[in-house]
């Protein structure tokens, strides 16, 4: 499998890339983003692009691929409601419309969050937009397409949240994070198992195209 991975510099990112580089089944890594993972493998390849709106300069370089994980993500704490939907859905839908018409065998892997509303008519402005987000990417023509909306995410192996204040309470609250991991699978999943759980999906399937925090850790 020849992956794709948006995002391998955040939290999420960081997780799923290093399953992938240890996965025996994942046969290359592509990772597109504005700054360098820092990582250095045989299976890794990276480019580095600046406009997330328009992929026209690097679409020879996008084909071929069997599966994408789409890691990128932003806080809508403190942000301008136009701004927070432009970095989440234009750019989301930016990347999905492309990769779909280069890649139409392709299984594309979002990752939301928990509480995500479907309805696109809650009271949660973060929401709606991740809503409006995993719909419409629902209806794009990949082979297959889904949503992943863990709750809580305990980091492991090194993984970090490139928010220092956010970094700084995974390093404060870690006993409870593992302790919540274990006890709360419908509510708590980790780095690994999110990241594992993407690849099983991408390669196998899976009967729902919506998979909350216990549906990850199951798998």
């Amino acid at each position: 499998m020849k992956v794709i991975l948006f995002g391998a510099t955040g939290m999420v990112g960081q997780g799923v890339l290093r399953e992938c580089l240890l996965d025996a089944g994942v046969e290359s890594v592509l990772v597109v983003g504005r700054s360098p993972t820092g990582q250095q493998h045989a299976k890794l390849r990276e480019i580095m692009h600046a406009d997330f709106t328009d992929f026209s300069a690097i679409e020879s370089q996008l084909t071929g691929y069997d599966a994408c994980f789409f890691c990128l993500g932003v806080s809508s704490v403190g942000m301008e409601a136009e701004r927070y939907r432009h970095l989440t859905y234009d750019v989301t839908m930016a990347a999905a419309k492309t990769l779909a018409r280069l890649n139409p065998n392709m299984v594309f892997t979002y990752v939301t969050g928990r509480g995500t509303d479907a309805t696109e008519r809650g009271p949660q402005r973060w929401a709606r937009v991740k809503g409006k987000t995993e719909n419409d990417l629902l209806k794009l023509p990949f082979k297959a397409a889904y949503m992943f909306r863990p709750g809580g995410i305990q980091p492991l192996h090194g993984v970090r949240s490139k928010t220092a204040w956010v970094q700084a309470i995974y390093v404060v609250a870690a006993p409870l994070w593992s302790y919540l991991a274990r006890t709360q699978p419908k509510f708590m999943t980790t780095s690994e198992k999110l990241g594992r759980a993407m690849i099983k999906v991408a390669r196998d399937g899976y009967p729902k195209r919506i998979l909350e925090s216990e549906d990850i850790n199951a798998i």
